[in-house]
């Protein structure tokens, strides 16, 4: 093991014992950084309100991190007394379609966006940035490294670039402003044009930028100057106990499938050809696992497919991994939006790894399209192409029949966690 060399600070908001794919990043990019002689020192909140639990990833912090804790006034925890339910879809980001909301979720959806800019997360800015000036002195750390969403925790790393000038990073997982859900935060013009402000102000600050798309990358080339580096989330080597596969024909998709995704020429496809193909409805089976929107479970009743459909809610990731390698075929869904393009779920890199065929659904343009492509994992379809769709299912029917339904991918490599985590360390400072 290398001797640690540098020290970096992390602020995340997201780590275990959170559940869901905001935690995968940073805590792989935790476990790999001490390999390139990094000693991490990762700063999160004591007492957060997560809205997926995975108790099981508390034993994949590394050893070698520094992990600093700080009470969190948390909004969310205070909303769950007038609403739990609307409190924890919200906080996952799932958003009722607007013509079924009820008056309590609009209510909070204005005070979420209004209220509270950037995020429920900006009451935690001040006391962290007074404990982390003290602890980065006395530590003699130079290099900040903030990861949002919530993007609150970038104007931690602001305001510690102002009293210290210390070298800030900033990550995105995902975008600020043209994010898919903010629209849906029924802002004022004032709230806005907040939200725009503080974007620009942390972009222009921040002495680099790291995202997870190339469509991220040229939208933010608009608002600064400052180096854009990509850096897609990836996949680890999980000893992970097998299960056998799956008898049926099972098409699985992981992860919530929120209002907005509800790709309803694919469950179109797939009830015409339960209806046109015997042998296809006797082995046909769709396999959920996560959070289900009631408009999507509307779509499938309507489509004929409730009787097919296992739902089997939110599961921990191991158990998640195990499920996805005993499908037969892997569901990748996005939005279909040009706000969404830049989206590159992060269980793709997932998918990649586990032997079985990838159906993609997207936008035109989708980032994510090219990279099932280009690793011949799969294939990508938009919404228009309800017939591509049913000959590749077909087809992915026959080889299962003739039990040779496998991929052969290509160029993985370079999405390991440990290869990105050599590309992050090349961005920090001598």
């Amino acid at each position: 093991m290398n001797k640690p060399t540098k020290k970096v600070l992390i602020v995340s908001y997201y780590w275990p014992p959170a559940g869901g794919p905001g935690v995968q990043r940073w805590l792989k990019f935790v476990k790999y950084l001490p390999d390139f002689a990094v000693e991490p020192h990762v700063y999160v909140p004591e007492n957060p309100t997560y809205p997926l639990v995975d108790e099981k990833l508390v034993a994949e912090v590394s050893e070698k991190a520094i992990i600093l804790k700080q009470p969190i006034i948390e909004p969310y925890g205070l909303a769950a007394f007038l609403s739990k339910k609307n409190t924890k879809k919200i906080s996952s980001g799932i958003i009722t379609h607007k013509k079924k909301q009820s008056f309590v979720e609009r209510a909070m959806l204005w005070v979420r966006g209004n209220l509270f800019i950037p995020d429920a997360r900006v009451l935690w800015v001040k006391p962290s940035v007074q404990f982390l000036k003290k602890y980065l002195i006395e530590n003699q750390i130079t290099t900040v490294i903030t990861t949002g969403p919530p993007h609150s925790l970038h104007l931690i790393g602001l305001e510690l670039k102002k009293d210290l000038n210390v070298h800030w990073i900033t990550d995105f997982r995902d975008p600020w402003t043209t994010i898919g859900y903010h629209k849906e935060l029924k802002l004022s013009h004032r709230a806005a044009q907040k939200h725009k402000k503080l974007e620009k102000e942390v972009l222009k600050s921040c002495d680099r930028v790291i995202v997870t798309s190339p469509t991220t990358k040229k939208e933010f080339k608009n608002l600064t100057n400052r180096p854009i580096s990509v850096i897609t989330n990836g996949y680890d080597v999980e000893n992970i106990k097998s299960k056998p596969m799956d008898e049926k024909f099972t098409v699985a998709h992981i992860g919530s499938l929120l209002s907005e995704r509800n790709p309803k020429v694919l469950w179109e496809a797939l009830s015409e050809l339960i209806e046109e193909n015997t042998a296809f409805a006797e082995a046909f089976q769709l396999k959920l696992i996560g959070a289900v929107s009631s408009e999507v479970l509307d779509s499938l009743k309507e489509e004929g497919l409730e009787a097919y459909c296992n739902l089997l809610g939110y599961m921990s990731h191991e158990e998640a991994l195990q499920e996805q390698r005993c499908s037969q075929v892997l569901l990748l869904i996005e939005i279909n939006s040009q706000d969404t393009a830049c989206i590159i779920p992060g269980k793709l890199f997932e998918y990649m790894v586990s032997d079985r065929p990838i159906i993609a659904l997207g936008p035109e343009n989708a980032d994510f399209s090219q990279i099932v492509t280009a690793t011949n994992t799969g294939k990508f379809f938009t919404y228009k192409d309800k017939e591509a769709v049913k000959e590749y299912v077909l087809q992915l029917f026959k080889n299962y029949k003739q039990g040779s339904l496998k991929v052969y991918p290509v160029g993985l490599q370079q999405y390991s966690r440990k290869a990105l985590t050599q590309n992050l360390v090349s961005l920090l400072p001598e």
